[in-house]
């Protein structure tokens, strides 16, 4: 198979329109992912369940992967990154003293605070490395298939994805204010966190406590330009990062789905998992007044919690935006330029 054509334009696959870290039951949506398709390479952003099956039903070449962005460091955005890497080795060998970046959030340093709602404060997983970042991350995934890639390197001649593939932590720029417990998303003008001659891809921080950093990326190109949201509740640096832009991608969570889904779990946690949806997530509602205030034309929702709530739901929650709403299936393609006429 091979890329998109260039003269296609900038634009947006809908890999996985699902979230959570769960395996929905009837639904033909997958895990959180998204590819940017820029000329003939493209960009992955998130690497939810399916991933690469879902890049190559889109009809993307593997070989024309230029770069995969981590908005944080939940499983259900990031438990394919493995897959990914492992099974694109083959297509990527002319990527040797080039290799693709891999870039997402750094180690917190710090553990999030317990739950007040805890009658006994759980012991965390791991206490030796409890919160590594993207860069120790993608070195253990790959430390756990050494027997795999040993093989194919001694056997096979084949190169190492440590060759072929860099990852790296987003540096949060330090005069902030950041502080992943005390001050987790300070308001902030957006950085570059990448550029290459297709695009600049710029960052911000969101609000998804109590994971930190957590980030929305912007990736601005010669003929358009798409923000996407990763988890966030409402936050100004959003609004910041996706002024000007053509499309926003933005998480849509079911609130009453949620009240029903707990209703059956003990106490302490119902109630906990309950504050921590309320306090990092966003509704359509939420994710409307972030487009109407940075002026974006279009709005797509994805991330959709729960993946099974039929499209007419979701579009009945947007029918009050200004703009474009779209609630996009997976393998959806969606335009990236700035429509005539925009708000922005």
């Amino acid at each position: 198979m091979t890329a998109p054509a260039a003269t296609a334009g900038t634009r947006v696959i809908t890999l996985g329109t699902a979230g959570g870290p769960r395996f929905w039951r009837d639904t033909e949506r997958s895990g959180i992912a998204t590819a940017v398709v820029v000329g003939d390479g493209f960009y992955l952003v998130d690497c939810g369940q399916g991933v690469g099956r879902q890049a190559v039903r889109a009809g993307l070449d593997l070989g024309r992967l230029k770069g995969i962005l981590l908005t944080h460091l939940h499983s259900d955005h990031a438990i394919d990154l493995n897959g990914v890497v492992l099974f694109s080795l083959p297509a990527l060998q002319h990527r040797l003293g080039r290799p693709v970046p891999i870039l997402g959030p750094g180690d917190r340093g710090v553990l999030p605070p317990t739950s007040p709602r805890a009658e006994t404060p759980p012991e965390p997983f791991h206490p030796e490395q409890p919160t590594p970042g993207t860069r120790t991350m993608f070195q253990k995934l790959m430390e756990a298939h050494a027997t795999d890639i040993n093989d194919r390197v001694l056997d096979s001649l084949r190169p190492s994805p440590m060759e072929l593939f860099r990852a790296q932590d987003i540096e949060v720029p330090a005069d902030s204010g950041y502080h992943p417990n005390g001050n987790p998303t300070p308001e902030m003008d957006p950085w570059v966190i990448h550029r290459d001659g297709d695009v600049t891809v710029s960052a911000t921080l969101v609000r998804h406590p109590p994971i930190a950093p957590a980030f929305a990326f912007r990736f601005d190109t010669a003929d358009g330009s798409v923000v996407v949201s990763g988890d966030t509740a409402y936050t100004d640096n959003l609004v910041r990062l996706s002024r000007g832009a053509g499309l926003l991608l933005h998480e849509a969570l079911d609130f009453g789905f949620m009240e029903r889904q707990y209703q059956g779990l003990p106490s302490p946690t119902a109630a906990a998992s309950l504050e921590h949806h309320y306090k990092s997530h966003s509704s359509v509602a939420d994710a409307i007044r972030v487009a109407e205030a940075a002026g974006v034309p279009r709005l797509a929702v994805h991330h959709l919690v729960p993946g099974t709530v039929e499209r007419d739901v979701w579009l009945r929650a947007g029918a009050h935006f200004s703009g474009e709403f779209l609630v996009p299936d997976d393998l959806d393609e969606l335009d990236c330029g700035t429509a005539p006429g925009s708000r922005s």
